[in-house]
């Protein structure tokens, strides 16, 4: 009778064991998808990751550990890869290698009034891996308790812009943020202040409403220190989301992003763009006055994210477009961490471009939590007035004025709530010019299988 039973409960066991699973995972996507996903967000205790914070605890605080580790297998289409947005340079004889693409631990700590209410909040992460150890947020915040409206957060931390740039790696599908969000956004950290209007109390009938108003250095984490006194100011106006299709039970989320900052100019030249005899350049006076001149970063996006259910899983959208003004140098369009200098050390002039980008996901779990396949399109267009055969060096530009469409797509497979796999091939599309080597596509395109582990 024993053995009889033996079997039936073991099977019991291991479906409830699935079941819980599943659960677990289905709370821990959804849940992260209203808080705790971004990277200026305070973490959420109902998922398994914030559910680490209640690990050592008192009446009025919480403190808590969490971390995650990605390496990874990179194959590429060819020897010296131009293509460094999939996780860095390539060597000029290889086209695999291994990888630990982030190794990061972090420590959350929230202090609550006697009623239950945050008051103070403090996060530091750092991010090791083969090439070193860095820190990646080391901030904290204030929250205000009398109209429960705003918070105040000082400190490195995310700018408050786009939606790509403040996902977390951690929660990320794709494998790395698309060329555009890694170019304006050279990292997404800085060192500044922001304040944020949020309504937090439980009858207020805006809480899905928020503004983010920060004031910032301006080269990120990629720069040892502030090089010129220009501070930059980054907003975005959000929503949470609200369902908008009973029937379906959609959801939907968006935000409006601005940024308004630049780069002081060292040199006695600053490049623009302009129009001589009917076409467009890159051209510059020598005068001493642009000495000091300022060179814009000056973005305006919008974003928007779109959820219908499924019976188990969920299908997604979501869509960016940026455009603006960025100033780099002559041969980059990447927001520099460092002034620009030649070989002996002199200020090189700044280049000011007109840009636009964007990008597109769907997102489709396959039946179940566990099985996820993602399709992504983006562009990159970092110089507007130009296209083709007009990109020449005759017309003073370079590599760093050529549009790329990038194609991408993989399969995840959760295969716990503390491990996933991913499977991603990407390849980015040049346009063709008249530079010498980018008269065709260039052999660019990245496999990347990659474990992400955390807890």
């Amino acid at each position: 009778m024993k053995k009889a039973l033996l079997f039936p409960t073991l099977f019991l066991c291991v479906l409830c064991g699935t079941t819980v699973f599943s659960q677990n995972l289905k709370t821990d996507i959804q849940s992260s998808l209203y808080n705790g996903k971004l990277l200026t967000d305070m973490i959420d205790t109902s998922t398994r990751m914030g559910k680490n914070m209640l690990s050592l605890y008192n009446k009025f605080g919480q403190i808590g550990f969490s971390g995650y580790l990605q390496p990874q297998f990179q194959y590429a289409e060819s020897k010296g890869n131009p293509n460094t947005f999939q996780g860095g340079d390539w060597g000029a004889n290889s086209d695999n290698r291994f990888r630990l693409r982030r190794g990061r631990l972090r420590t959350d700590f929230a202090h609550y009034t006697e009623d239950g209410k945050p008051s103070v909040y403090f996060l530091f992460q750092f991010d090791g891996t083969e090439r070193g150890v860095n820190i990646r947020d080391f901030w904290g915040r204030y929250y205000e308790n009398k109209w429960e409206l705003f918070h105040f957060s000082a400190g490195m931390m995310a700018r408050p812009f786009g939606h790509e740039v403040l996902l977390s790696s951690i929660f990320r599908e794709a494998p790395e943020r698309g060329r555009m969000s890694q170019t304006i956004m050279n990292t997404e950290r800085d060192l500044g202040f922001m304040v944020s209007l949020n309504p937090r109390k439980a009858t207020s009938k805006l809480k899905w409403f928020a503004i983010d108003l920060g004031i910032y250095n301006g080269q990120g984490l990629t720069g040892p220190m502030e090089y010129d006194s220009h501070k930059d100011i980054v907003f975005r106006i959000s929503s949470k989301r609200q369902t908008i299709i009973k029937s379906m039970r959609a959801k939907i989320s968006g935000g409006l992003s601005g940024y308004f900052g630049g780069i002081t100019n060292q040199n006695a030249r600053l490049y623009t763009m302009q129009q001589l005899d009917g076409a467009w350049k890159m051209v510059s006076d020598s005068l001493a006055s642009n000495i000091g001149r300022n060179g814009s970063r000056r973005y305006f996006g919008a974003d928007l994210q779109f959820i219908i259910p499924n019976r188990n899983g969920q299908t997604e959208l979501r869509a960016e477009y940026i455009r603006g003004l960025q100033t780099a140098s002559l041969t980059s369009s990447s927001t520099p961490g460092t002034y620009p200098v030649d070989g002996a050390g002199a200020a090189l002039p700044l280049a000011t471009r007109p840009f636009d980008g964007a990008y597109f996901y769907f997102l489709q779990h396959l039946g179940s939590w566990q099985h996820q396949v993602v399709l992504k399109f983006d562009w990159y267009d970092p110089n507007t007035r130009v296209s083709g055969k007009q990109i020449s060096k005759e017309n003073g530009l370079s590599p760093a004025d050529i549009r790329y469409n990038t194609i991408g797509g993989g399969y995840l497979y959760y295969i716990n709530a503390y491990l996933k796999l991913v499977f991603w091939y990407e390849h980015p599309i040049n346009e063709k010019t008249a530079l010498t080597g980018y008269d065709k596509d260039l052999k660019d395109g990245v496999f990347t299988c990659r474990a992400q582990f955390s807890f």
